[in-house]
């Protein structure tokens, strides 16, 4: 995943480090002295500041960050996970607005250290954790009135969303397969942006008994029984319906039988910002079809 759009989903794919604490990281965030220069580091960072109408603070965003599109006019810091400290203080920002999760851990350390105040923006995938981030977001920047405007209309849709599949009495089973590498399936277990978005949908993530990614044995694959297989699109090579249809574990699944995989784009699934009510409703449409209503 080396292209632009990947390196925005490999942003989002990371496990959550916060379990709890949510409001507690929203009153406890810090505010900026100075924000005439930041730099967002994070693609739901960059696109909070946007719907906050604060854009024109921003100096630089990373790679991660594609939406809207009006925020690849901005300088490029490189994929967040893979920062420099040299390249996101060349930018000269008053602030720097990071996801948890940013990296590597060293060039944290030096940006941490560093005479430019650095806050973090706590990241979990879960309803609570996007109003959090927007609260954060909102306060760093000093618009802490914007940020509940903001919180409260993203809680409703988000409520509106989730209460589509309230009523669903037989859950579908998701397996979210990130990659298809000669053969063997990566999928998404439980703690992941992926899990969390199955989640909201009113999905069960057909994976259990671990965190984060890895590979699945194909005897795993035929256990997990899901009725529907879900992908990303991104830039570049991605995992074609075909491929998926042949594997051998997964056309002996329900989802394989019925050829029912979804596709839908990475940063908008698995970004967990402003427009994730927006995604909720599609996959559970996707899921349910007729049996929810927009």
């Amino acid at each position: 995943m080396k292209t632009l759009h990947g390196l925005a989903l490999a942003g989002a794919l990371g496990i959550s480090a916060l379990a709890a604490g949510g409001a507690r990281a929203a009153d406890d965030a810090p505010r900026f002295a100075d924000t005439a220069r930041i730099a967002a580091i994070g693609g739901s960072v960059t696109e909070i500041v946007f719907a906050l109408g604060e854009e024109s603070h921003l100096v630089a965003r990373d790679a991660t960050s594609l939406y809207p599109e009006a925020a690849l006019k901005l300088p490029d810091l490189g994929y967040m996970r893979q920062l420099s400290p040299e390249g996101v203080l060349s930018v000269n920002p008053t602030g720097i607005l990071a996801l948890q999760g940013s990296g590597p851990p060293r060039a944290i350390e030096v940006l941490k250290t560093a005479s430019v105040p650095y806050v973090e923006v706590p990241e979990t995938f879960d309803h609570e954790g996007i109003l959090t981030r927007i609260r954060v977001v909102g306060k760093a920047l000093g618009v802490e009135a914007k940020a509940e405007t903001l919180a409260a209309e993203v809680d409703a849709k988000l409520k509106a969303a989730e209460s589509r599949t309230a009523d669903i009495k037989e859950r579908k089973r998701v397996l979210f397969v990130l990659s298809l590498a000669g053969g063997k399936v990566l999928a998404s277990g439980a703690g992941t942006a992926a899990d969390g978005m199955i989640r909201l949908a009113g999905g069960v993530n057909a994976v259990e008994g671990y965190d984060g990614y890895k590979q699945l044995s194909d005897e795993a694959i035929v256990t997990t029984r899901p009725d529907l297989v879900l992908v990303v699109d991104h830039a570049g090579p991605g995992i074609a319906d075909a491929d998926l249809y042949a594997h051998p574990a997964i056309a002996q699944t329900p989802a394989g039988a019925a050829r029912r995989l979804v596709r839908m784009d990475g940063s908008y699934l698995l970004g967990f910002g402003p427009r994730t009510a927006d995604a909720v409703n599609d996959l559970a449409a996707a899921l349910y079809g007729d049996q929810v209503n927009r």
